[in-house]
């Protein structure tokens, strides 16, 4: 394999530093961990323990297996030992590493005094109801948990947490790296409506994050919660020297990593794989285990998907040697106490030079010698390092990005926060503008609802209609959850996965082989309403790839700058995905089997992205010279998506990209990369700020690799919905040349059009408007159900003109000169008209009423609210004026002859709903109460 080995460098070693804190640890703690064999602390522990022992806000960003523990550990524990009522929440992205965590916890404690020794519990979703509620009446010391648990159970639930929250002296945040892109926008919510409450019950923890070496955990931490963090960057741990390798293989890069750990294995050292996706873990633990001969009951592999008590027996048997080696995906790439190996293989670059150190970082945890070997796929990012491997040595770690004012995922947030605890406008949640201004936006849209009949200098209530609304929030997620179920039985399906709606038209659209547990199955239906994907178990030899046409429009310029000769910009963009079909290919090869088309309405959503502008001079050269334009841009656009995971800490399937050779409001040919999920993730915020090395990368890229019409190693994409068609290699090349040897003086700022034609929704007032209301002769059980109205009958149907400001009143033997009446309103106006008064006058005169301009009022406010109100509710919190009857009344009325009290009743209500309609359209807004008694703010566009 020796001429496959593209790069070999080894990285030195390092001894120990050590560091005594400012002040003193307590004796009891310094006697445990002399009991440990820890005589002194390194150099970052003790930094650490000076600062969050002063209330102040740390991140420790140091390697993998550097002893991060102890610096949350050890300050927390001292704090208990003072205070035996202080508590502490530990937060981990893994259950696996909550339960590592409690056994470290516990083995430090059971060295400290009995009477006043710290106590700790997980609480997760593998805790029984009994155990959550055992630590809910009395929590321990230490809560170890999950960002789910705190979102779901205990934020909702405050109140059952209220000693918890009132006791909380330390909150740590484990892995704070992952804690990125979308999840990252759901997590700075989820922090803030922690806080939120911890202020509510007098607690201002203090927060200790530990991270991988990432570029900016600082600026991370901060945008996770808007604190300022003092930050903990130098290990003072020893580590051992290591070995890198990068190796280019000539065939499969499996086949190549299964090599590297025979001969690993044979060495007897201690290995781990990582790979790619949970498929070619599976394949290659497989393929590992039928050719490793006596070593087959020694290899494993280790994904999520495998039962809880599954992996801890893996982790188990890995820490005692029982295990030779372990294939995993990135599950393991976090700090699960495996034991100490040896060697690191990695099937595939992992997206970023951080994730790359992570996973090497479990191999020499001792001071031994380990190796690393990167085998490389045929992604540009693989081959690129293969070409450029001093980039990867010389070349930071990534920044890790993230939005915390998404708009489509804080708007959830806010009706969770409103929910748990009834918003003020003067509170400090709201200080932060973007917050406050999107609360204010949701009070306009109807979504949150503002308490009326506030007291002079009281801060105005806030509230929402939804009173446990967080089941319906993934924070892995961008958009509403939907369930994928098995229905090959039939019967009641079960569900065996989520996903969310913006990924489900590529992902779970009717006929896409999605898999799950190594099993294939097709989708049948994609159901929108149901939020629910139905699928049926199906062996088949292909796999599914959708196409689609996508177009753009710049909504707001957030940001323009000269980069070499061109213009590059950053804003808001809203983009419209079409998908129009699916190709089906072999599975193995990857051959066209056919194209099946798909009628699904266009994907829309508002998100952050870049766009480079490309000049019809440098258009107007390329076609001089023969070379295909579109094909070019194309091509540009693919490199460069590619490429950006070296800028920013991404992955390119959270990338989304359009080139057009005439855009309207660039006037003028543009490639736009866009964040790829509703609101934008921050990802390309720093591509703007990055928007010159990422031409030059995108062009080294393209020129450096060595084949002659493009190929995935450079300006083909797996997921380009045209089938990587027009693409132009030389093309791009030409581009990007001219684009680098422009002369950016000459670049002057120039305004883009956003005022992008539309619909003015704001409805104008009608010239002449009419109310309507009937009354029945016959109620819904004596004509056979509600579905037969066209039987009930008319007893006297009133009608408001205001034009003459006048009631009329039609019998039931006047229908025409009632519908001659309706046809002369610019609009007809009631409450449930449409769909109960139409239907009963229908059985009575042919004419179609729904053709007629009507506005109902019960369908606007269900529309706002998602559920009906009647029109006594809305009338008596609005004008304070009830109804005067009801229907039953008004029917045993015509029972009794009495049609001038029936008509009475009906113009009352007619009144009523006229009054309704001009107070909404006059102030934009009625009232209601709500199911908490409230009278509260409900906006209308009437």
């Amino acid at each position: 394999m020796a001429h496959q080995v593209a790069h070999h460098r080894i990285l030195d070693g390092a001894d120990s530093r050590y560091a005594e804190p400012r002040r003193p640890l307590s004796a009891p703690l310094r006697h445990a961990l002399s009991l440990m064999g820890i005589e002194r602390l390194y150099s970052h522990q003790a930094e650490a323990a000076d600062y969050v022992r002063a209330g102040r806000h740390v991140v420790a960003a140091t390697p993998t297996a550097s002893g991060k523990t102890l610096t949350y550990n050890l300050p927390v524990m001292e704090r208990c030992l003072a205070d035996p009522e202080a508590k502490a929440l530990y937060l981990f992205p893994l259950k696996a590493l909550a339960q590592d965590q409690l056994k470290a916890f516990n083995e430090l404690a059971a060295l400290l005094p009995e009477e006043r020794r710290p106590t700790a519990a997980i609480y997760d979703g593998d805790t029984s109801p009994h155990f959550r509620k055992k630590i809910r009446n009395s929590p321990p010391n230490v809560i170890l948990s999950n960002p789910e648990m705190v979102h779901l159970s205990m934020l909702p639930h405050h109140a059952s947490w209220a000693e918890f929250l009132s006791g909380l002296t330390h909150i740590v945040v484990d892995e704070v790296h992952t804690y990125r892109g979308v999840m990252g926008s759901h997590m700075a919510m989820v922090f803030r409506r922690l806080l939120r409450l911890c202020e509510y019950y007098g607690a201002h923890p203090t927060f200790v994050f530990c991270s991988a070496t990432i570029g900016n955990p600082v600026e991370l931490c901060h945008l996770l919660t808007g604190l300022e963090v003092h930050p903990i960057l130098e290990s003072g741990a020893a580590r051992g020297g290591r070995h890198m390798i990068f190796l280019n293989p000539d065939g499969s890069p499996a086949q190549a990593a299964i090599q590297l750990l025979q001969a690993a294995l044979a060495r007897d050292l201690r290995t781990i794989v990582y790979c790619q996706s949970r498929k070619l873990t599976e394949l290659i633990a497989l393929w590992a285990a039928e050719k490793s001969g006596k070593y087959k009951g020694r290899i494993s592999a280790y994904r999520a998907g495998f039962l809880p008590e599954e992996r801890r027996e893996i982790e188990m048997r890995m820490a005692d040697g029982d295990l030779l080696a372990v294939i995993s995906t990135s599950a393991l790439e976090l700090g699960i106490d495996i034991g100490g190996l040896d060697v690191c293989i990695m099937v595939g670059y992992p997206g970023s030079v951080m994730a790359t150190h992570q996973r090497g970082g479990r191999v020499g945890r001792s001071t031994r010698d380990s190796v690393v070997a990167l085998v490389a796929q045929e992604d540009a990012l693989d081959q690129y390092f293969m070409r450029n491997p001093d980039d990867f040595f010389s070349r930071p770690p990534e920044s890790a990005m993230l939005n915390p004012y998404n708009p489509v995922i804080m708007d959830r947030h806010l009706v969770c926060a409103s929910a748990e605890l009834t918003l003020r406008r003067a509170e400090t949640f709201l200080r932060e503008p973007d917050i406050e201004t999107r609360v204010e936006e949701l009070v306009e849209r109807g979504v949150l609802f503002e308490v009326a009949g506030d007291l002079p200098g009281h801060a105005a209530e806030i509230v929402s209609h939804r009173k446990r609304p967080h089941r319906e929030v993934d924070l892995r997620g961008a958009g509403r959850s939907l369930h994928i179920e098995d229905n090959t039985q039939g019967g009641k399906a079960p569900v065996i996965g989520t996903i969310d709606e913006f990924r489900a038209y590529r992902e779970t659209h009717p006929g896409a082989v999605y898999l799950h547990r190594g099993e294939t199955y097709v989708v049948t239906d994609l159901d929108l309403g149901a939020k629910a994907v139905r699928s049926v178990r199906q062996r088949v030899g292909y796999y599914t790839k959708v196409r689609g046409s996508k177009s753009t429009d710049i909504l707001e310029v957030l940001g323009q700058k000269a980069c070499f000769g061109t213009r590059v910009y950053f804003g808001r963009l809203r983009v419209t995905e079409q998908i129009t079909g699916y190709e089906k290919r072999s599975v193995r090869g990857g051959k066209l089997l056919g194209i099946t088309p798909l009628d699904l309405p266009p994907l829309v959503f508002e998100t952050e992205g870049v766009w480079f502008e490309v000049g019809h001079e440098i258009r107007r050269r390329c076609e001089d010279e023969f070379l295909h334009f579109m094909g070019g841009i194309h091509a540009f656009e693919h490199a460069a998506i590619g490429m950006l995971p070296l800028l920013v800490m991404t992955d390119r399937n959270d990338l989304g990209g359009i080139s057009t050779p005439m855009h309207p409001q660039v006037d003028g040919p543009a490639v736009f990369i866009y964040d790829g999920m509703p609101g934008g993730a921050g990802l390309t915020r720093q591509a703007f700020d990055k928007a010159g090395e990422l031409v030059e990368t995108t062009l080294r890229t393209i020129t450096g690799c060595e084949c002659e019409l493009g190929c995935p190693s450079c300006v083909h994409s797996p997921k380009c919905g045209s089938g990587n068609r027009p693409i132009d290699k030389r093309a791009a090349q030409f581009v990007l040349e001219a684009i680098l040897h422009g002369d950016p003086k000459a670049i002057e700022p120039k305004d883009i059009d956003v005022n992008l034609p539309g619909i003015d929704l704001k409805r104008p007032a009608p010239k002449r408007y009419g109310v309507l209301d009937i009354e029945t002769r016959y109620s819904a059980d004596e004509v056979g159900g509600w579905n037969r109205a066209d039987r009930m009958g008319v007893s006297i149907a009133c009608v408001y003109d205001s034009e003459d400001g006048a009631m009329h009143d039609y019998e039931q033997d006047r229908m025409d000169d009632l519908v001659s009446h309706l046809k002369d309103f610019d609009l007809v106006i009631g409450f449930n008209h449409v769909k109960f008064d139409y239907a009963v006058l229908g059985g009575l005169h042919p004419f179609n009423f729904r053709s007629l301009p009507n506005l109902d009022l019960l369908v606007e406010i269900n529309n706002r609210l998602g559920y009906r109100l009647k029109l006594d509710n809305v009338a008596q919190a609005t004008l304070d004026i009830g109804k005067s009857a009801d229907g039953l009344q008004a029917l045993k009325w015509w029972k009794e002859g009495r049609l001038d009290l029936i008509t009475e009743y009906c113009r009352q209500d007619v009144a009523v709903t006229r009054d309704v309609y001009l107070f909404g359209r006059e102030n934009g807004h009625v009232f209601f109460t709500n199911k908490a008694g409230q009278k509260v703010k409900l906006p209308v566009d009437w």
